[in-house]
């Protein structure tokens, strides 16, 4: 796999399980040319300890920034942010930002719906009677906010509500209804976050057979102009490149012809 890269990657600053160094290492022994880290944002709301405490995010940076260094040579390291739609804290001296929605607005309440199974299914049946419509339909629509954060580059795991949908089927996600809710929200987005991301991570952690999003966005991506990175949002390094030669064959299904990975220059495209 030519210009092989992950810029969505977790490591022990976050939810992770190993250090950045081993990730690092990892990479390089898959044969990757660069990849970047992409801690979760802090979040006053939160009652689950995935994301970095403030203090945190400048000890990240500087360790990342030491291991660039370091490794010079042999890989292209880069530090970036997976940030929260209602986080609030600067991003400055990040080299991308990943736009990513793991929580919604329900009556006020900001509450996290990114769980296991049984955890989803209670949510959806308290915050939405259990209508997994409506619940897809207020996700979409809060993804399609991200812009009014700030500037992203990557517009995370577009359709990441559906992780345990193969399991539960709490929604159908080839109704015409629920399509709607998806191409509504790309094209709401479309000129505003340049890249989605074919995000292998469900794959990895037993959720989902095929990556995020669905193969229908992935085509209105295609359609609306988006650019398209793929990713597996590394938890363990073992999985750094879960399922990437089928995602790459994936975005051909859908039209894509190229992909885009970040250079010291910036984003640039490449043929797939």
């Amino acid at each position: 796999m030519k210009n092989k890269q992950n810029l969505h990657i977790h490591s022990t600053y976050a939810d992770g399980k190993d250090k950045p160094e081993a990730m690092i290492q990892m990479a390089i022994q898959r044969g990757f040319d660069s990849i970047g880290f992409s801690e979760h944002s802090y979040l006053e709301y939160s009652d689950y300890p995935h994301q970095m405490t403030v203090q945190a995010m400048g000890e990240y940076v500087k360790e990342i920034r030491a291991l660039q260094a370091k490794y010079a040579g042999q890989i292209d390291i880069f530090c970036g942010l997976e940030y929260e739609l209602y986080s609030c804290v600067p991003t400055d001296g990040m080299d991308y930002l990943i736009g990513s929605v793991h929580y919604l607005d329900v009556a006020g309440q900001i509450v996290t719906f990114d769980r296991g199974l049984p955890e989803t299914l209670a949510y959806i049946e308290k915050h939405f009677g259990g209508d997994g419509m409506a619940f897809s339909k207020k996700y979409f629509e809060t993804v399609a906010r991200l812009p009014e954060k700030g500037k992203f580059d990557i517009i995370g795991h577009f359709d990441i509500h559906t992780k345990s949908n193969e399991k539960a089927g709490f929604v159908d996600t080839t109704a015409p209804e629920y399509l709607q809710a998806g191409y509504d929200a790309i094209h709401a987005l479309k000129g505003q976050i340049p890249l989605f991301e074919v995000n292998t991570g469900a794959i990895s952690r037993g959720y989902r057979t095929t990556p995020y999003p669905q193969m229908e966005f992935m085509k209105e991506f295609c359609r609306c102009g988006f650019g398209a990175v793929i990713t597996s949002d590394c938890h363990d390094r073992n999985f750094i490149d879960c399922y990437f030669e089928e995602a790459e064959e994936m975005l051909r299904v859908a039209g894509f012809r190229s992909k885009w990975i970040l250079t010291r220059e910036g984003f640039k495209e490449v043929g797939i």
